[in-house]
């Protein structure tokens, strides 16, 4: 019997912890290579040559990899094309405060600044009581929000569930923070009564909370209002920070009918949001928006005379491109355009974890997200070739505004005969996942209706 889907995959330490999960292909044994040009006519000809042939050979790789693409949360349905062609021959740098210009006047100030504005009004804070700036990723925005939390409570400890993005953790390591892992629910959710007992274990210290607008493999959303009472209720009123990591679904979960809201005019501190996700963009990037009376913390002795501006933000350059991107596709697409991204996104969704039980598979789909998690495939190359996101006995896929029904359909398709060939005569046991994604959502032999 097939104990865990992972078991093949992990190596256990003696306390039967997982410690490594291998890593596929190691890049250095396939990598280019570079050499140094030679000179003459018919060598510089031979070498653009090669150059050129090495970079269509890539773009049709992109071109595969794009197609076989589920596991990860990137919107990839978006055509740029005119726009960087037209900005390919600047050196667009944002370096310093996005409200501050510097002496360097190749920046795209006036862009990035129109992107906050539109996020500012999206979470209901007003102008001049927000501060924010256009990171290169959702991590950063995780980074520079935790960071203000440590900045207006030097002495405040972390808490974030143990189902949050790596991120914070690392944020936690960086900044040598105290920081408690707070228990889940099998949805993924944070468990409000592990909070609440360790939050009273450490009464004397303000708290910086970390919630969830979406976990990183279950998609699950943290009840911010939730959060806000258990803080209140148990002494900790003025002495909490929150950040909300809202990576993907802080802007999909606004156009969802009933859905909670995020917003400023609730006692957070700052929200953080992907802009290559929901959005889509050719390069990572991201939205922090935090109060500027808590930005003032930090920059205020960030003052740099050489920038001419404030070193407020955790890079130096920024780019200055992705700005431009995130105000094309806002412009392009608006609240109208992004609704009906997020509502498709939901109902492919639902279409998707429908056809997986339908197989006889285990599927879980909370509520609100567009994540599905289902049984862990047993071969690697069937995961490496879909690009899925895995994390012990289950797999995910996310369902972004570029992932359609024929893509599904096609996946489903290829899954189903794999699936023959895996548990083909019973000498493997369909794998029990009940304490991943609950009895509920488990069809193996013994949970199954």
């Amino acid at each position: 019997m097939l104990g865990s889907i992972a078991n093949s995959l992990v190596e256990l330490g003696e306390d039967n912890t997982t410690t490594m999960v291998p890593l596929v292909n190691n890049v250095g044994t396939t990598c280019l290579t570079i050499t140094e040009p030679e000179v003459g006519k018919e060598a510089v000809e031979a070498r653009d040559a090669s150059i050129e042939d090495v970079l269509v050979k890539y773009v049709e790789h992109l071109k595969e990899r794009t197609q076989h693409h589920l596991g990860y949360p990137y919107n990839l349905d978006f055509d740029y094309g005119s726009v960087i062609a037209k900005l390919s021959g600047f050196s667009i740098n944002n370096l310093g405060d996005p409200f501050i210009e510097s002496n360097y006047g190749v920046h795209s100030r006036q862009f990035e600044v129109a992107v906050l504005d539109w996020f500012a009004h999206l979470w209901e804070i007003n102008k001049q009581d927000y501060w924010g700036y256009v990171t290169s990723c959702g991590t950063e925005g995780n980074l520079h929000g935790i960071l203000v939390g440590r900045e207006v409570f030097p002495d405040g400890i972390l808490y974030a569930s143990k189902e949050t993005h790596y991120s914070v953790f690392k944020a936690a390591r960086m900044y040598r923070m105290e920081c408690v892992k707070v228990e889940t629910l099998v949805s993924g959710e944070i468990s409000w009564e592990d909070l609440q007992a360790k939050l009273l274990i450490n009464r004397n210290k303000p708290a910086i909370v970390n919630v969830n607008i979406g976990t990183t493999v279950k998609g699950a959303v943290d009840d911010l209002d939730k959060v806000i009472q258990i803080l209140e209720r148990n002494g900790f009123k003025d002495r909490f920070y929150i950040h909300c990591d809202s990576a993907l679904f802080g802007l999909m979960m606004p156009f969802f009918n009933q859905a909670p809201k995020i917003t400023f005019k609730k006692p957070i501190g700052s929200v953080s949001v992907s802009g290559h996700k929901f959005i889509g963009c050719p390069m990572p990037c991201g939205v922090v928006i935090t109060r500027s009376i808590y930005e003032k913390k930090l920059s205020d002795f960030n003052q740099v005379e050489y920038l001419a501006s404030v070193d407020s933000t955790i890079m130096g350059s920024r780019n200055g491109l992705a700005p431009v991107l995130l105000w094309h596709g806002l412009n392009r697409k608006g609240y109208k355009g992004l609704r009906k991204a997020a509502q498709k996104c939901l109902r492919n969704a639902i279409y998707l974890k429908e056809r997986l039980r339908e197989s006889g598979i285990s599927a879980l789909l909370n509520p609100l997200s567009s994540t599905v998690v289902f049984e862990r495939p047993i071969d690697p190359a069937f995961v490496q070739q879909w690009q899925l996101a895995c994390e012990g006995n289950i797999a995910h896929v996310v369902v972004m505004p570029n992932i359609t029904i024929a893509k599904i359909d096609g996946f489903m398709e290829e899954l189903l005969e794999m699936r023959e060939t895996w548990f083909r005569g019973g000498k493997i046991v369909k794998p029990c996942v009940a304490a991943d994604i609950g009895r509920e959502n488990c069809l193996c032999e013994q949970h199954k209706i």
